[in-house]
């Protein structure tokens, strides 16, 4: 009779074409077995407290080798069995408190995140829990979360097992600075290290921490190796065949199922919010472009956004253009082609209020009015706005942008509610006539009613706060105005935090964030102006792009091969494109420099040089005449080649590029993720041949996984693709 034991050291990283062993010893002599692994297949076990100091080794009572061996044959499938069972019956939580647990995972060969994991083996801690393969699985079948998101899943397994006593570890997974380290690594070594450090541990420092992190990381296909850098630094090179199936499940599924998973249901992102009676000019175009490119990344992400216009449909200034208006049209009616632009319009009336007193003096005594809701009044201002905003809408159509209109009036009944509010908490004081906030650091206060009894900036702002965490139910709340309006937030926001509304700790939800952004500038590093000094027009700086791109075209032959909604619907494409990318490719709080020249050149880092891109792998895919939805069904992605590999780990960091993009609240991540994108493209297609090549269909899938790539890239920056230049 003979005993064998089952030695389960370095089975944590099994994979294709290894095998289990088992040993047997009699007396000095080994007897081995090996069981080689399906391919389909990889099997976890954990033997708690296995070979550790007092536990008890697994031992098996053999007559012969050829019962080895028939054992060794038969035991695995057993287990299986066994463990199927078992999880019919819900008996998990008996496993887990037994001596022996065992975890069988039908997987591919390293880490499927899809939650299809493997507990690793534990040679020094005691085993806890387990996860369900199957509701892991079925949870993450319509949105995997970003690469990143999949990394961490595995290391959370790995630090929960080394260490058991720190349950609530997170997982700081990071890309590696050299890539020749890897592709991602974790650094909790050194922050588990100092926290467990004189507790009676047996690790010596952060790098033995490290190892037992990357010696209890569940096999999975995801994971090609691993090794450990200074103290403690876990680098994961990922699987190029896991790259290729996660890339070609994304060509099936669709690139919806890589959208990021945020902590948030409902935003609301407060963009654009132009004055009423005054033209959209440049300064409006910074505010409504990344306002839009938020609020469609975080719809990407499944937040439920609200995008409202805040526009300044109210207060002092409609009491001298509803007068005006009187003035010209006496019986009240107008209409837009009547009134003329606007801005002319505006302009008159202002000079008309700062040049006649008594002009000034019916004015106020129509702010009045309108305020007491005379109809006269009343219906003179719907009027104004409503020419006003049809002037909007032409620009948010001709700009690809969708808003709600919630302006100033609307807020406008909430104010006296909202400010009783604030006063039941002791939060408005008297001061110099006025009613203020007192916020501590600030030389001023917030006021919140003005000394003459009306209403401000601040108190609107309140209420409309008010509304959106009461009434709407907003989790996160994003302002998008200039750089030069931070003090008033900062101050807004303090006051909503004195009052409970919003949490102190800037982590908890519900918040508000301010999205400050730069100056646009021109040549002369001035505000940017017409030569008289006016302020450019947003529909006037839309028609020269659209007008120059359409210049460019023809210039190259394009109006005798195109027909002319083709010519037509590609210069607006490439010219709103190229204004658009010019200013989100910059980050938002630094100027920057308007010039067409540059914004409309066909290359470096402009939305011409990436259309120009994107046209080019369409190009290829027709070129090569196969129907790429069959290639989508019938063929398969491999990435051989280095420069295949860089391009398809690139396309899979996508989510978590957005991921950022949203939490920072910075377009500029996601562009500059976009041209390194077209750049990897460029490399990919010099070192590799397409159309023609024995690699041809894999090829042309990881053209098509590109092209899609860079179109959701594209839809999230507002800006139209282009499929042929």
């Amino acid at each position: 009779m003979m005993n064998a034991l089952i030695n389960i050291d370095g089975f944590k990283h099994m994979s294709f074409g290894k095998s289990i062993e088992i040993h047997l010893k009699k007396n000095h002599e080994k007897w081995m077995s090996t069981l080689p692994l399906k391919q389909s297949e990889a099997i976890s076990y954990v033997f708690q407290d296995m070979v550790s100091k007092g536990g008890r080794p697994f031992f098996l009572s053999l007559k012969s080798k050829s019962d080895f061996d028939f054992f060794s044959q038969r035991f695995f499938f057993w287990l299986r069995t066994l463990f199927m069972l078992l999880n019919l019956f819900s008996l998990l939580a008996y496993l887990s408190s037994a001596p022996l647990l065992i975890l069988i995972s039908g997987l591919p060969r390293r880490p499927v995140i899809t939650g299809i994991l493997k507990e690793p083996s534990r040679r020094n801690f005691p085993v806890k829990w387990a996860h369900s393969t199957s509701t892991m699985a079925a949870a993450n079948e319509e949105n995997i979360g970003s690469l990143k998101e999949q990394i961490a899943k595995v290391f959370e397994i790995s630090l929960k097992v080394t260490i058991p006593e720190e349950p609530e570890v997170v997982p700081l997974i990071a890309a590696c600075a050299k890539k020749e380290f890897g592709d991602y690594q974790c650094n909790n070594a050194m922050s588990l290290w100092a926290k467990i450090k004189g507790k009676g541990t047996e690790f010596k420092g952060p790098q033995p921490v490290g190892q037992a992190i990357m010696r209890n990381l569940p096999a999975s296909d995801m994971i090609e190796s691993c090794s450990i850098a200074g103290p403690g630094f876990v680098n994961v090179k990922l699987s190029k065949q896991w790259i290729a199936k996660s890339i070609q499940k994304m060509l099936k599924d669709g690139i919806d199922t890589w959208a990021p998973k945020l902590p948030v249901k409902r935003a609301i992102v407060d963009f654009s919010s132009p004055n009423i009676a005054k033209e959209m000019h440049v300064g409006h175009l910074r505010s409504t472009i990344i306002g839009d490119t938020l609020a469609r990344m975080l719809e990407y992400s499944k937040v439920d956004v609200l995008r409202r216009n805040h526009v300044g449909d109210w207060g002092t200034q409609f009491g001298m253009l509803i007068e005006f208006l009187f003035e010209k049209f006496p019986s009240g009616e107008v209409n837009d082609q009547a009134i003329g632009e606007l801005e002319v319009f505006y302009k008159a009336s202002k000079q008309r209020f700062d040049s006649d007193p008594e002009f000034k003096e019916r004015a106020q005594k129509a702010v009045v009015s309108l305020q007491g809701g005379e109809e006269k009044f009343r219906k003179a201002w719907a009027q104004i706005c409503e020419i006003s905003r049809k002037g909007y809408e032409k620009v948010y159509q001709r700009l690809g942008v969708h808003l709600e209109e919630k302006g100033e009036s609307f807020y406008n009944p909430y104010i006296p509610g909202t400010l009783d509010l604030l006063r039941e908490k002791g939060l408005i004081e008297e001061s110099e006539g006025a009613q203020v906030i007192f916020i501590e650091g600030k030389k001023i206060p917030l006021i919140v009613v003005k000394r003459d009894g009306g209403f401000n900036y601040a108190s609107t702002d309140l209420a409309a706060l008010w509304y959106r965490l009461n009434e709407e139910k907003a989790e996160w709340i994003i302002y998008v105005t200039d750089v030069g309006q931070r003090e008033h937030f900062e101050m807004f926001f303090t006051a909503a935090k004195r009052a409970g509304w919003l949490p102190n700790d800037e982590n908890k939800y519900p918040k508000t964030s301010h999205v400050g952004f730069g100056l646009v500038l021109g040549d002369d590093g001035k505000r940017f102006r017409t030569r008289s000094t006016e302020v450019v027009k947003l529909v006037d700086l839309l028609d020269e792009a659209k007008t120059r791109c359409k210049a460019a075209l023809v210039e190259r032959g394009k109006a005798a091969e195109w027909t002319a909604e083709e010519l037509e619907h590609t210069a607006e494409a490439v010219g709103y494109g190229a204004v658009k990318y010019a200013d989100l490719k910059n980050n938002r709080l630094t100027n920057y420099t308007f010039n067409f020249d540059q914004m409309l050149n066909d290359k470096g880092n402009t939305a011409v040089y990436l259309l120009y891109a994107h046209a080019r792998i369409c190009s290829i895919i027709r070129k090569s005449g196969k129907d790429i939805e069959e290639l989508k069904k019938a063929g398969q992605l491999i990435l051989e080649k280095d420069e295949e590999r860089k391009l398809g780990l690139h396309l899979l960091q996508f989510a978590e590029v957005v991921e950022e993009a949203c939490t920072n609240l910075l377009p500029n991540v996601l562009c500059e993720y976009l041209y390194d994108l077209s750049e990897k493209f460029t490399s990919f297609y010099s070192e590799c041949q397409v159309v023609g090549s024995a690699e041809e269909t894999s090829r042309l899938l990881l053209c098509e996984a590109t092209a899609v790539v860079m179109r959701k890239c594209f839809h999230l920056l507002g800006i139209t693709p282009v499929y042929k230049i």
